[in-house]
Parts: structure tokens; sequence; C-alpha cells
């Protein structure tokens, strides 16, 4: 699904990320983790066109897109929900959902999706003509999820799923992540918290200053002693 060779991404004189490489196979969930800082979130931001200044190629689908716009990325299947949820505040739930369907113009297809969205957060069906800056974080967040779910992706790009959420919310939030894959979703999943990611996640990638220096199954990754002490909190979870 997503094939990513020799990436590097600069901020003027400054590298972020350092040549990585690295792949995602169709209906597989891979997760970068690392700590803030390590370049992760410039990583996915890369793959969608996002930053500065890019060096590397990419391919998605088997067609490469180093050199696509980000509309254009986005309209081949590749959806983002961003670190820091970034919805539309001063609009409704409903309309926030219609934005993430952009490209989508059959009135058919929009109903199908919207009544699968709100399956899987019936709160914001019960919430649908609220503003977006009425939610609580957590809801906020299932509304980012859903906007992107909207789009029918490819592939979704999670971005700091957890981050300024309370721990119940954090549950809600990985086992709806969950779900969708299971169901077939191809998912990379940036994430700080390395418990949760792994638990999710089938394959995993170490990022630490902007390098892989590690990867491995997502269940090899759990028993390393090096990642339980690093990101685990100690020497057993």
């Amino acid at each position: 699904m997503l094939k990513v060779e020799e990436l590097s991404v600069f901020y003027g004189d400054y590298q972020a990320v350092k040549g990585i490489s690295f792949e995602v196979g169709q209906g597989e969930m891979v997760t970068f983790i690392g700590a803030n800082g390590a370049g992760k979130t410039s990583t996915i931001r890369a793959i969608l066109g996002l930053v500065e200044r890019v060096k590397g190629r990419i391919w998605f689908e088997g067609r490469e897109v180093s050199e696509a716009p980000s509309h254009v990325r986005v309209k081949e299947g590749m959806r983002m929900i961003p670190e820091g949820r970034k919805i539309f505040p001063e609009l409704t739930v409903a309309q926030n959902l219609r934005l993430g369907a952009y490209f989508i113009k059959d009135a058919s297809r929009l109903e199908h999706n919207r009544k699968w969205v709100y399956s899987l957060f019936p709160v914001l069906a019960q919430r649908e003509n609220q503003l977006g800056r009425s939610l609580s974080g957590g809801e906020q967040q299932m509304l980012a999820i859903a906007r992107a779910l909207m789009g029918e992706p490819k592939l979704l790009l999670i971005d700091e799923v957890s981050m300024g959420l309370m721990p119940i919310f954090v549950d809600r939030v990985f086992t709806l992540i969950k779900k969708i894959h299971s169901e077939g979703m191809t998912i990379l999943l940036v994430e700080q918290n390395a418990k949760k990611a792994l638990a999710a996640a089938d394959r995993g990638y170490v990022l630490e200053t902007g390098s892989i220096t590690l990867q491995d199954s997502a269940a090899n990754l759990e028993k390393n002693p090096l990642i339980v002490r690093a990101y685990l909190g100690g020497n057993s979870w």
C-alpha cells in the first residue's frame, strides 16, 4: 500500500527525518513509536506532502507520489487524522463530516458513509447539529476520526490520537481504531503512547532523532527489554 525510500525532511537547515525507509502492507496496522522530537509527525506529514522540504521517494499503491501535491494524495485515498484533532470549531458535526467527504459527490455514498460513522460513533449522531467547539476533547477526537473515514480512505494516517485525552477516552479511541482495522483498513499510526500503539498494531518501527533504530512485529517489540525500559515504563507491563 505504501512504500517510503530514503525519506528526509528538512525545516530550513534542520533535518528532522534522516533518510528512513519503510513499508505498510495492505490491511496492516503499522506504528511509529518514539519520544517527542523523534520525527514521527514530520514523517507522517511528509507522506501527505505537508512539510516544507522533502527528499526521498514515496509510492502509494505502486504509483510514485513523491512530487504530487497534498490534495492529489488525498484524492487517491490517503486520509490524515492530525495531531490536535483540528476539527472546524465553528461548523456543526454534520458539516465537519461533509467536508471529510469533499471529493465524493454521489448522495447515496455520502448517506451510506454518514450512517456508517454514526454507527461507530453514536455520540456524534446525538450531537449532529452541535458546533464542533461545543464537544468534549474525546468527542472532538471521535469527530476527527469520523471526518477522515467519511472520505473512504485506503490508507489512514493517524497522528498522536491519544494526545490530551483522559484515559477513558484513550481506551475508547483505541478500541475503535482496532475495530476499524479489523474490518480491513490499512493504518499508519504515529503515537507517543507506546503501550497502546503496540497492543493495537501488527508491526512497529522505533524512531529516534529522525532515524529508525529498530523494527519488528509489535508483539516482539512489546517484549524487547530496550523498548520496555525506554517506552513502556519499567521491566514489564
